[in-house]
C-alpha cells in the first residue's frame, strides 16, 4: 500500500506589522489513499437480537463488494453457544470461496477466530471448498444437505444467558485436528483471482475487559493470539489483530493507559500480525486522548503504516477522532455500513461509525477511498430495513433524501 504522509497548509497573518501568527487552515488537505475495512457483515452483525437469514448476509456482502470496497470483514469462526449470529460463518466462506460476487476489485475478506481451534476450523472449510463446487447459499433449494445451518430463534436468543460477544470458554467446540493443512487459502473463482483471506484475532488494554470478554488475562489472550499467529504464517495468511478498550473501558473507565495499549500493540507486531486495529470499544475516546495515544505509539516506535483505527459513536466523536488519526498519519480506518454495531458492555454504546459518514468526511479532505458513497448510502438503508432498525447514518440519510427528491 503505498503511504501518504498529511500535508498542512498554514496561513500566516500579519498583527499590528509587528508580530506574525500561524494559524492552521480550516481545510486540511490530505493527499492519497485511505483504506476503509468493512465491519458491518461481522462487527455489525453479531449483536442483532433478531435472527438474520443467511442469505440476508450474503446478500449484504455482495451488495458491498460492488461499492469499492477492498476489505470486508464476513464472519467469525467462533463458538456458536457465545454468537448465534455468527454460528454460519463457514457457510459464508464456503459461498465466498465457491460462488465470489461480482466486484471491481479484488476484496480480502476477513474472519475474527478466538483461538488456534477457530482457525483450523476455518481452514479445514476452506480445504474442503473446490471452485464452483459449493452449494450457491444465495439461492433457494430443496436439498436438505445443502440447507444452510438456520440462525437461532429470537426466543432462543433471549433466554440465553448473556455472554461475551468473543468467549473461548470453551474451546473443544472448535475442532483440534490439523491434517491436511498445508496450502494458502486462495479464492476459487478465476474470476476473482485477486481475492484473499484473511484472518483477525483480538486481545484488549485492560485487564477487566479482558475477563469478561475472553475469561483469561491480557497475557494468556496473547499466547492465543501467538498460536494463531504462527499457524496463520504456515498457511501464507494474513492476519490483523485488534485491541479492544484502547480509549474506554466499561469496568476500568475512560483513561486507559496509552502505554499499556503501545505494550500490547507492539507485543502482536512483534509476533508477527500484519495490522493492528487500535479500537475505541465503547466510543469513550475523545480528540486529546486519541492524539495522547498516538503521540505514545508513535514514541514506542510503532508505524503508523502498521496500525488501523476502529472508532465507535457513541458520544459523537468518531469523525473527530478520525481527523486526528489522519493528522498523524494513520491511513486504515474500519467502518460499518448504516452505523452497524455496538459493545454489550458499555451500557448506551451505540454502533460503530457509519461507513458513508466516514468516506463523505475523508472525501470532504480531498482523500481518495475509491468507495461509491451513494452505493453505500443505498445499502446502508436497505439493511437497516431489514433488520428493522434505526439507519444510524447521518451522511447516508441526507445523501438519500436528496437523490430522492
Amino acid at each position: 500500500m503505498v503511504r501518504f504522509q498529511p500535508v498542512r497548509r498554514f496561513v500566516c497573518t500579519l498583527v499590528n506589522q509587528r508580530t506574525t501568527r500561524c494559524f492552521s487552515a480550516t481545510s486540511h488537505r490530505y493527499a492519497g489513499e485511505v483504506r476503509i475495512i468493512e465491519v458491518g457483515p461481522r462487527d455489525g452483525l453479531q449483536n442483532e437480537k433478531t435472527s438474520i437469514p443467511l442469505e440476508t448476509k450474503l446478500e449484504l456482502i455482495r451488495r458491498l463488494a460492488q461499492t469499492g470496497l477492498r476489505d470486508i470483514e464476513a464472519g467469525s469462526f467462533v463458538a456458536p453457544k457465545w454468537v448465534p449470529q455468527m454460528a454460519n460463518s463457514a457457510d459464508v466462506l464456503n459461498h465466498l470461496l465457491g460462488h465470489p460476487p461480482y466486484a471491481p476489485y479484488p476484496i480480502t475478506y476477513n474472519y475474527l477466530v478466538p483461538n488456534v481451534k477457530g482457525l483450523q476450523k476455518l481452514l479445514r472449510t476452506a480445504d474442503d471448498v473446490k471452485p464452483g463446487t459449493a452449494p450457491d447459499l444465495s439461492q433457494p433449494t430443496d436439498d436438505p444437505d445443502t440447507l444452510p445451518t438456520p440462525p437461532p430463534s429470537p426466543k432462543e436468543q433471549e433466554e440465553a444467558e448473556p455472554a461475551p460477544i468473543t468467549s473461548t470458554e470453551d474451546p473443544n467446540e472448535m475442532p483440534s485436528d490439523t491434517s491436511g493443512v498445508s496450502d494458502p487459502v486462495r479464492p476459487a473463482s478465476s474470476s476473482a483471482a485477486g481475492n484473499q483471506t484473511e484472518v483477525s484475532l483480538f486481545t484488549a488494554a485492560t485487564e477487566a475487559f479482558s475477563k469478561a470478554n475472553t475469561n483469561c488475562s491480557i497475557a494468556e489472550s496473547l499466547m492465543r493470539c501467538k498460536e494463531i499467529v504462527a499457524l496463520a504464517k504456515s498457511r501464507e495468511i494474513r492476519v490483523r489483530g485488534y485491541v479492544s478498550v484502547a480509549l474506554g473501558c466499561p469496568y476500568e473507565g475512560p483513561n486507559v493507559a496509552p502505554s499499556r495499549v503501545a505494550e500490547v500493540t507492539a507485543s502482536l507486531l512483534e509476533m508477527g500480525v500484519d495490522e493492528v486495529s487500535v479500537a475505541d470499544t465503547t466510543g469513550m475516546g475523545t480528540a486529546p486522548r486519541t492524539r495522547e495515544l498516538l503521540k505514545t505509539l508513535s514514541a514506542a516506535g510503532i508505524a503508523s503504516q502498521d496500525l488501523a483505527l476502529h472508532f465507535h459513536d457513541t458520544y459523537g466523536q468518531a469523525l473527530v477522532n478520525v481527523v486526528v488519526g489522519l493528522e498523524h498519519g494513520i491511513r486504515a480506518f474500519d467502518s460499518s455500513v448504516g452505523g452497524l454495531g455496538g459493545c454489550p458492555y458499555s451500557k448506551g454504546a451505540t454502533g460503530n461509525v457509519a461507513t458513508e459518514d466516514l468516506v463523505y468526511c475523508l472525501h470532504s479532505l480531498g482523500a481518495t477511498t475509491g468507495v461509491d458513497v451513494e452505493k453505500m448510502a443505498e445499502i446502508g438503508s436497505w439493511i437497516s430495513t431489514e433488520l428493522g432498525r434505526e439507519n444510524d447514518s447521518r451522511a447516508g440519510k441526507a445523501m438519500l433524501a436528496r437523490l430522492h427528491t
